[in-house]
């Protein structure tokens, strides 16, 4: 049943492809913007906890100190998700043209 039935499902997706190839890529570009503006927003939030524990631990009067390795990982977090709203977007206009 399971390779059979991994068949069938392939063979429903190529149809669905082949039927409204649009739509499918439009899902796909909607796939690819939601992921990159979750990650987009899970990282803003990231940054203003570690500012707000920041200001927590200098308002007792201790030393905190950001690691240079959170900023680089915010930064590839911030890339990774332009890189896919971007992909969303261009997807979206491709599915016009389809």
């Amino acid at each position: 049943m399971g390779q059979v039935g991994q068949v069938m499902s392939l063979q429903v997706f190529w149809s669905l492809l082949q039927s409204y190839p649009n739509q499918v890529v439009n899902g796909l570009a909607l796939f690819f913007a939601v992921a990159g503006s979750w990650l987009w927003l899970a990282t803003q939030w990231r940054e203003y906890q570690a500012d707000r524990l920041q200001a927590l631990v200098e308002s007792r009067g201790l030393v905190y100190m950001a690691d240079g390795d959170k900023q680089r990982l915010n930064r590839f977090f911030y890339g990774f998700g332009a890189v896919s709203l971007a992909l969303g977007l261009g997807l979206s206009v491709l599915s016009t043209y389809l």
